[in-house]
């Protein structure tokens, strides 16, 4: 829903340049208040373009993480530093699922048919 006159007069704003590559620089503090990272979602909405966080809930897999570390002794400063790695590994992992996702629904790649999965002995 589009933002009232008196909403956009309370909202944060800051004119930024568009690049011949149509490329734009997010302003650091409208990139600091969000927390964002490497990606953000872009969309058409009511004649503007609207960017938003990208926020992915990882917390399934953070506790068979955890476990998991735990199991392999760490503690500590030691195993906080091997959870941020492991979770960077995770999204890492994800994305890529998604970008062959959107391949496949895009037909850009084709996906793997029942056989390719389970090969069937004759």
């Amino acid at each position: 829903m589009p933002a009232t006159p008196k909403e956009r007069d309370r909202m944060e704003r800051k004119i930024i340049n568009v690049s011949k590559k149509r490329q734009i620089t997010i302003p650091l503090k409208f990139y600091n208040k969000l927390g964002l990272e490497n990606e953000v979602e872009c969309s058409l909405e009511n004649g503007a373009i609207v960017i938003r966080p990208v926020y992915r809930d990882n917390s399934e897999f953070s506790v068979e993480i955890l476990k998991d570390l735990v199991y392999q002794g760490y503690s500590g400063d030691e195993l906080i530093k091997k959870f941020k790695e492991q979770n960077k590994n995770i999204k890492s992992a994800v994305g890529k699922i998604l970008e062959e996702a959107d391949e496949i629904t895009s037909g850009k790649k084709k996906s793997a048919t029942f056989e390719d999965i389970f090969e069937t002995e004759d």
